[in-house]
Order: C-alpha cells, then structure tokens, then sequence
C-alpha cells in the first residue's frame, strides 16, 4: 500500500467553510438543509459554519418572510495572513461562472478588487 493510500485520498482544497460560502452566492435563498445535502454534511454543521461567517462579517442573514436570505460581503478580505490581501471576493470571482452568479456578487467583488 502506498503512502498516499495509507493516508487516505480523502483531502481536498476547499473547506467546507468556503463551500458552504460559494454555494450561498450561487443561491442566497437556499434552505440550509439542502446547502448541507448538497456539500455531505449535516445541517447542523452548515448552521455552525453560517454563524461563523456571519460574524466574521462575510454574509448578512435577513428574514424574509418564513425564510432567510444571505447577502454576501465580497470585499472582507480572506483569514489567513498569507491570503489577508485578497478579499473574498476573488474566491468567488474564481470559482462562480458569470452566468450562474447574481449581478450583486459581480458588482461587489468587482468593487472591491477593482476593474
């Protein structure tokens, strides 16, 4: 067996953390339960990870009617200090197609990285 093997192939680039973010830009009025079916984790850990971003200043939940809508800040820059000068508007810039991805997204990531 390989030390890859070994190690299992289970690793990925992405946390959920950024998955759970790029899937509410896609969808801001997406269910909660259906983010977590859609990345493989609970519900319960899509909560966690929206509170995180919420007050870390990523995202905005507002109640409209029965349901939320998240509004995403494109220009709070990354956490990582290696990454601080990148505002996570490039993440989504990088990964969202121009077509799957509301004009407000453009619009902030494009004001806060520039032209």
């Amino acid at each position: 067996m390989s030390s890859s093997s070994a190690r299992g192939d289970q690793w990925t680039f992405l946390t959920n953390h950024a998955r759970v973010l790029l899937w509410l830009a896609r969808d801001p009025e997406v269910r909660l339960r259906d983010v977590a079916a859609g990345i493989g984790i609970t519900e319960r850990a899509v909560q966690i990870i929206v509170a995180d971003l919420e007050a870390a200043g990523y995202l905005t939940r507002t109640r409209v009617g029965r349901r939320n809508r998240y509004t995403i800040d494109a220009s709070v820059a990354l956490r990582h200090p290696l990454e601080a000068d990148h505002p996570v508007g490039d993440l989504l810039g990088a990964f969202l197609h121009r077509e799957d991805t509301p004009a407000s997204i453009h619009a902030e990531a494009e004001a806060a990285t520039g032209p």
